[in-house]
């Protein structure tokens, strides 16, 4: 985005994913003259709309009406959700051939894996 440039940026076509149509098509982003729609809307270039799947494009959509819009700006929300951290800290736990045995909640059989984490676990 950034090596592109505002220019680029200005000139990709821009659709509301919130507000699809019937024919499967997206309504231009933006509204003109007392346009009425449905949903608030979520703005994605064309490219990343197509690119989508149909949950990931129903998720951006939630997470957007999510956002409370209460002044006269715009809210914003993310188009992709977050990944979330493994719920162990983000550390994967090691299953081997050579590890057998339990210690402190790491499964260790060579003694200079006890000794290493001795002062880690304690």
């Amino acid at each position: 985005m950034a090596k592109k440039g505002l220019r680029a940026w200005v000139k990709e076509n821009w659709v509301d994913i919130a507000n699809k149509r019937k024919d499967g098509s997206y309504p231009k982003c933006g509204r003109s003259g007392g346009e009425k729609r449905k949903n608030y809307p979520k703005c994605v270039p064309i490219a990343k709309a197509r690119a989508m799947s149909k949950g990931q494009r129903a998720g951006a959509v939630r997470r957007k009406q999510a956002v409370a819009n209460t002044g006269p700006k715009p809210s914003r929300a993310a188009t992709f959700a977050k990944r979330k951290k493994a719920a162990n800290g983000g550390m994967q736990k090691y299953i081997g051939r050579s590890i057998r045995g339990e210690y402190g909640g790491r499964n260790l059989s060579n003694p200079s894996y006890v000794k290493y984490y001795k002062g880690m676990l304690d």
